[in-house]
C-alpha cells in the first residue's frame, strides 16, 4: 500500500458498508440513461470503471425517486417502479464484481425539477414562490439558449409552483421510502438522500424557501422534520444492514436568508439521532448568478468546502465525507487531521476513474489531471449528455478498450506536439504500433504552454501527456519542423498531423506596428522562440528576454507563470481584439499581472468555446477587475495611441498603449495537400482540422486510434 496516502487508502466503514479505501465517487450527473429513466449500457459502463479503478464507494448520480415526477434532466434514472429494477441490479452486481459498493442517491428536484415544467406539471414546494430573475442567460450563446426554450414548459409561462398540503408531504415520503426499498431489492448498499443543492428536501430546510407556518415551518427543528420523516420512512422500510446516508448544504451562496453553517449543524445532529450512517458536506449556489455555480457545488476555490466539512465533524460521531476540489494529497492530510473521514471526488474521476489504483500503486503522477474547465457539468446545463475534455473514454466505455494491442503494427509519424499529437502519440504507442512524434519547438505543448501560463490546470495537462510520451517507446524529436520531404523520407504507414491552427491576424489597418502583437507573436515573445516578434520590443527588453532565454527560464511554465508577475514586456493599457476563450484567458492573465484591460469582441457572443460554467466564472471575474467588454465591434484601424472601431454605427476609440489580436485562427490544410500522394496515410485533428482546442484535439485523437485500429 502506498505510504504517502496511507489514511486515504486505508478501509473504512460507513453503517453496515466496509469500504477498501475511503475514496468516494461524488454523484455528478450524467444524462447517460435512457429517455424513460432506465439504465443503459453507456451508464452501466461508466460506472463499472470507476468501480474497476479503485474507488471504495460510489455514489449513484441524482435519480428520481417519485420519477417522473422531480427529474431534473431528461435522461435520469428513475427509482419509483419495478421496471427499473433489471438494470438497476445489473448497475449494483457489475460495480460489485470490482470490489466497490454503491449507493443510489434518492431525490425529487423541488424548483429545480425542469422535467416538470417541460412536461407542465406543477412543482410542489414547502411554500409557494415565484420564478426569479437569471442572469445565466447572458453569458449563453445563441445556440445554448436554444437548448432552454423547454424550460419554459408548454404554454411558455416557465415553472408552476404549488404549496405541499400534509397529504403531499406523506405522499412525497413514501415515495422516498419505496425507492429505497427498491434500490435494496436490486442489490445496493444503501442510499444517499440529497437534501441539498436547491431540491425538495433542500427547499425545506432553507429558510428563503420554506415560509410555512406549520410544523414543517419556522424554527430549524420544524424545517428538518420533512428530512427526518424521509430518514425514519426509508429506515422502516429497508433492512438494518442497508446504509443510509444524507447530502446537504453547510451554506447558500448568494441567497438572501439561505441555509448558514449554524443551520447545517442542527440539522446534521438531528440527522444523526434520525439513524444516518453518514454526513455528506456540500453547498448549494443559486444558479439564478451565473458565477454562483463555482462558488457552490462546483467550488472552484481549491478546498473550499473543507471548513464546513471540519464544522460537521466536530458536531457529529457518524462518519463525514468531505468534498469540494480537493486534492488527494489534501485529503490524505484532512483524514490525518480528524476534518473528515471520506474523501468524495467527481471531477478527479471522471479525468482518470483509475486514480485511486494509482495511488494505491504509489504512481501518482500518472494521475490523469483534471483541468477544471467545467465542460462536464455544462453539458448538463443544455442537456446533453456528461463528456470529459481530457479524457474522451468518460462516457465511452461500453465502446470496449480501443487501445488494446494491436495484431497488425504500422508505423505512425505524428506531427506537432500539442496535447492532440501528444495524445495520439501515447494511445498509438500503448496500442503497439511504431510511433515518431515530431515537434517543431523546443518544448512539448504547443498552443496549451500558452494556456497553462493563463490558467495553471491546463499546465499539469501538457506536464502528464509530455511525461507519459517520454516513457513510452515512441521516437521523440523536438525541435524539429517537418517539411514534405522530411515526412516522405520516414515511409510511415500513416502521418498524423497535429501542427494547430493556421494564426492569421486579420488585416487591419495599423497591425504591423510595434506595439500590436497577434496571437502567435505574443506566444513567441512570452516564450522566446519568434526573433521577428521579439524584434518589436525595445532594445532593453529585448535583452532581457535574451537573457531569460539563454538562462532557459522561458521554457518553464511555473517559472514563467511567477516571473511575469514580476516582470514581462507587455504594457499596462492593453486592448485585446477578439473576446473568444483566447481573449478572455488572455485578457484573465494580464488583469491578474495588473493590466488594465479592454477586450472589443467582433461578434455577439463572448468565450463560445469555453464551457458555460467556465465563461461564466471568467467574465464575471473579469467585470470585477474593471475589464471593459465590449460585443458587436468592427475594428477599423490600429494607430499610435488608440484602436478606433464602430459599434452600433458609431465611430468609437480607446486609447492604449499595447494591441494584441487574439482573433484569426482557422484551421489548416496546407500540409495534408503536399502530402497527398506521398502514398502514406494522412489524418488531420485538433485544431489544424477544425478550431477545437484541447477537448476537441483530444477527441479526435481517440477517434484517430479507433479508425487506425
Amino acid at each position: 500500500m502506498s505510504q504517502t496516502y496511507n489514511h486515504l487508502m486505508s478501509p473504512g466503514h460507513i453503517g453496515p458498508m466496509e469500504l477498501r479505501n475511503r475514496i468516494v465517487l461524488a454523484a455528478m450527473g450524467s444524462n447517460f440513461a435512457d429517455e424513460n429513466g432506465h439504465c443503459t449500457e453507456r451508464l452501466i459502463a461508466y460506472y463499472e470503471a470507476r468501480a474497476r479503478g479503485g474507488a471504495g464507494l460510489l455514489v449513484l448520480e441524482t435519480s428520481a425517486a417519485c420519477y417522473p415526477s422531480g427529474a431534473t434532466m431528461p435522461n435520469m434514472i428513475g427509482f419509483s417502479k419495478e421496471e427499473f429494477l433489471p438494470g438497476l441490479t445489473e448497475l449494483a452486481d457489475r460495480v460489485h464484481q470490482h470490489g466497490a459498493k454503491i449507493v443510489a442517491q434518492l431525490c425529487h428536484g423541488g424548483k429545480m425539477a425542469q422535467e416538470d415544467t417541460a412536461a407542465g406539471r406543477e412543482i410542489p414546494m414547502p411554500s409557494l414562490m415565484k420564478p426569479g430573475f437569471s442572469d445565466m442567460f447572458n453569458v449563453l450563446t445563441q445556440e445554448e439558449i436554444g437548448h432552454f426554450i423547454k424550460a419554459a414548459g408548454p404554454d411558455g409561462k416557465g415553472p408552476q409552483y404549488y404549496e405541499m398540503t400534509q397529504q403531499h408531504i406523506d405522499e412525497t415520503v413514501a415515495g422516498f421510502a419505496s425507492a429505497a426499498a427498491l434500490a435494496e431489492k436490486a442489490g445496493f448498499d444503501g442510499v444517499e438522500l440529497h437534501a441539498g443543492h436547491g431540491y425538495l428536501i433542500a427547499a425545506f430546510l432553507s429558510p428563503y424557501t420554506n415560509n410555512r407556518t406549520d410544523g414543517y415551518g419556522g424554527s430549524r427543528e420544524n424545517r428538518a422534520r420533512f428530512l427526518l420523516e424521509i430518514i425514519a420512512a426509508v429506515r422502516e422500510a429497508t433492512s438494518e444492514d442497508f446504509t443510509i446516508m444524507i447530502r446537504l448544504d453547510a451554506k447558500e451562496y448568494r441567497v438572501e436568508n439561505g441555509i448558514e453553517l449554524e443551520d447545517c449543524l442542527v440539522t446534521v445532529k438531528l440527522a444523526e439521532k434520525a439513524g444516518v450512517h453518514a454526513i455528506d458536506v456540500s453547498a448549494y449556489g443559486n444558479t439564478a448568478h451565473a458565477i454562483a455555480f463555482t462558488e457552490a457545488p462546483l467550488v472552484h476555490e481549491p478546498g473550499g468546502f473543507i471548513d464546513f466539512a471540519r464544522a460537521v465533524k466536530k458536531a457529529v460521531s457518524v462518519p463525514v465525507i468531505g468534498v469540494g476540489r480537493v486534492e488527494p494529497e489534501v485529503g490524505e492530510q484532512c483524514i490525518a487531521n480528524g476534518d473528515f473521514d471520506f474523501l468524495a471526488m467527481g471531477r478527479k474521476l471522471l479525468a482518470d476513474p483509475d486514480l485511486p489504483n494509482k495511488l494505491e500503486a504509489g504512481t501518482p503522477e500518472a494521475i490523469r489531471p483534471c483541468i477544471y474547465c467545467y465542460i462536464c457539468v455544462s453539458k448538463i446545463f443544455i442537456n446533453q449528455p456528461m463528456c470529459c475534455a481530457v479524457n474522451h473514454s468518460m462516457g465511452r466505455e461500453y465502446e470496449g478498450d480501443i487501445i488494446a494491442r494491436s495484431s497488425d503494427s504500422k508505423k505512425v509519424l505524428v506531427v506537432g506536439g500539442g496535447p492532440g499529437g501528444m495524445e495520439a502519440a501515447r494511445m498509438l504507442a500503448e496500442k503497439g504500433h511504431q510511433v515518431s512524434l515530431w515537434e517543431k519547438d523546443r518544448d512539448l505543448g504547443g498552443t496549451a504552454r500558452i494556456a497553462g501560463l493563463a490558467y495553471e490546470p491546463n499546465e499539469r495537462l501538457v506536464n502528464y501527456l509530455s511525461t507519459a510520451v517520454r516513457d513510452l517507446p515512441i521516437d521523440l524529436h523536438t525541435g524539429r519542423a517537418a517539411t514534405r520531404e522530411s515526412i516522405l523520407a520516414e515511409q510511415a504507414d500513416h502521418v498524423v498531423l497535429a501542427t494547430g491552427a493556421l494564426r492569421i491576424a486579420p488585416e487591419i489597418p495599423g497591425k504591423e506596428q510595434k506595439h500590436v502583437f497577434d496571437g502567435e507573436e505574443l506566444r513567441g515573445v512570452l516564450f522566446g522562440t519568434n526573433p521577428q516578434a521579439a524584434a518589436k520590443l525595445n532594445p532593453l527588453y529585448r535583452l532581457m528576454l535574451t537573457a531569460a532565454r539563454l538562462t532557459q527560464m522561458l521554457r518553464s511554465i511555473k517559472l514563467l507563470r511567477f516571473m511575469s508577475k514580476i516582470w514581462m514586456p507587455i504594457a499596462d493599457e492593453v486592448v485585446v481584439i477578439g473576446g473568444g476563450l483566447v481573449g478572455l484567458e488572455l485578457s484573465e492573465y494580464l488583469v491578474e499581472r495588473g493590466r488594465k484591460v479592454t477586450i472589443l469582441e467582433p461578434g455577439p457572443s463572448l468565450g463560445p468555446e469555453l464551457a458555460i460554467v467556465r465563461r461564466a466564472r471568467v467574465l464575471h471575474m473579469l467585470r470585477e477587475h474593471g475589464v471593459n467588454i465590449q460585443r458587436g465591434t468592427r475594428i477599423d484601424r490600429i494607430e499610435a495611441d488608440r484602436v478606433v472601431y464602430t459599434q452600433d454605427q458609431e465611430e468609437k476609440s480607446l486609447p492604449c498603449k499595447q494591441v494584441i489580436i487574439a482573433i484569426g485562427a482557422e484551421a489548416d490544410d496546407s500540409l495534408e495537400q503536399q502530402l497527398a500522394d506521398g502514398g502514406s496515410q494522412v489524418h488531420r485533428i485538433g485544431d489544424c482540422r477544425d478550431k477545437s482546442f484541447i477537448d476537441g484535439a483530444i477527441l479526435d485523437a481517440r477517434k484517430l486510434v479507433q479508425q487506425i485500429g
